[in-house]
């Protein structure tokens, strides 16, 4: 049954790109063979189960006349070897047994169908957390000073293979902006997914205000920071409560201020509900640009000291983008901003450009600095430039 819903989630989901590769015949005959399958299961458990009651009955029946027949040659023999009233309260007796020792099969059957289930349900329930607070874990509220990477190296799987990071030594001093650029897979999202400790390091440490962050309380930690992803990421609720996502107590005005900076305001009260209006699953009655938006003005709404910003303005249009970019800018000052940014006219104005190349620094410096120095920045804005 997990399978065949699996398989029944992913088909509407995907049902766009079925269409558009004319794909409906192949996952048609994938629902088909993962239906099958599960039919011919259940059949055999229910001609077992409707099999059970007859069967039990017919054994009941088998061994009362078989007691019968022994019983009453027991009472009935000449040298009479039981007494009629012993026997009849026998019979009595094992009569009231065999109920229950019928439902004790039934049981077992519910038992077994009840113990396949969890064993799904504890793959999840007993995963293993891996990142938790520690027994002298310190709280957090205000941040004041700096965050440090220090001699940080990286890798996914335990025991240092395929490193993502290495070797990374960068200082991000409070209210500056530091855009992090370069290839798709050099790194840049992992460095800043390690800074709300979605993964933990192996090797050397991020200090936030002279402190380990794995020293401070996650829900603290975390609470210091907005991110915006490059995938936006929307609940199956109203664009109210999507703005205002993990804030309790929160204005309709607070919430409108947020949209107008992240220029979402427009197109939200164009909709028959305006911030009532439901999203859809994962925001699909939105467009990209929209979903992306909503995102941008949830974390205005939390107003952290940390930004973190991945490909924020990614999937905007350029009239869009450039509204939106100017909003981030006015929210970008007095705070600390991490930026990745592939689209390098975005981050010309930060305090410091990092360029990240197969998990190491290659290059630091400022938008001017770096194309003096003519080296990997230089060509990939020339690239930009040109297209």
């Amino acid at each position: 049954m997990g399978v065949l819903l699996s398989t029944i989630e992913e088909t509407l989901s995907g049902l766009r790109i079925i269409k558009a590769f004319t794909a409906e015949t192949f996952f048609t005959g994938k629902f088909h063979r993962v239906n099958e399958e599960y039919r011919k299961l259940m059949t055999r458990l229910y001609r077992k189960r409707d099999l059970t009651s007859p069967l039990s009955e017919f054994m009941g029946a088998v061994v009362m006349v078989i007691v019968m027949f022994f019983g009453g040659k027991l009472v009935l023999g000449t040298e009479q070897q039981l007494e009629p009233s012993t026997f009849i309260a026998f019979i009595a007796i094992f009569s009231q047994l065999i109920p229950p020792a019928k439902s004790f099969s039934e049981a077992y059957s519910n038992v077994q169908r009840g113990l396949a289930s969890v064993d799904r349900i504890n793959k999840i329930l007993d995963a293993e957390i891996t990142i938790r607070d520690n027994e002298k874990a310190i709280s957090i509220h205000d941040f004041n000073h700096s965050v440090e990477y220090r001699n940080v190296s990286f890798a996914y799987h335990k025991g240092g293979t395929g490193w993502v990071l290495k070797n990374i030594n960068l200082k991000v001093e409070k209210g500056k902006t530091i855009a992090l650029v370069g290839q798709s897979g050099s790194g840049k999202t992992t460095l800043v997914d390690l800074l709300p400790r979605f993964y933990d390091l192996e090797e050397g440490e991020i200090l936030l205000d002279g402190e380990n962050i794995k020293d401070y309380k996650l829900n603290d930690l975390r609470s210091l920071m907005g991110i915006v992803n490059q995938e936006s990421i929307l609940f199956n609720d109203t664009i109210f409560n999507n703005i205002a996502f993990g804030l309790s107590n929160v204005s309709e005005e607070d919430v409108m201020n947020a949209a107008k900076i992240a220029n979402a305001h427009e197109f939200i009260s164009k909709m028959s509900e305006g911030y009532q209006s439901n999203v859809g699953d994962r925001g699909g009655k939105l467009s990209g640009g929209q979903r992306q938006r909503i995102s941008i003005a949830r974390a205005i709404l939390k107003n952290p000291p940390i930004l973190i910003l991945d490909e924020a303005t990614s999937a905007l249009d350029t009239e869009s983008e450039r509204l939106v970019q100017d909003a981030i800018t006015r929210l970008m000052k007095n705070r600390t901003t991490l930026v990745i940014a592939h689209r390098l006219s975005t981050i010309q104005h930060a305090d410091e450009i990092i360029v990240m190349q197969q998990g190491e620094i290659i290059e630091r410096g400022t938008h001017t600095a770096l194309l003096e120095k003519a080296g990997v920045y230089k060509r990939l804005y020339e690239l930009q430039a040109f297209v």
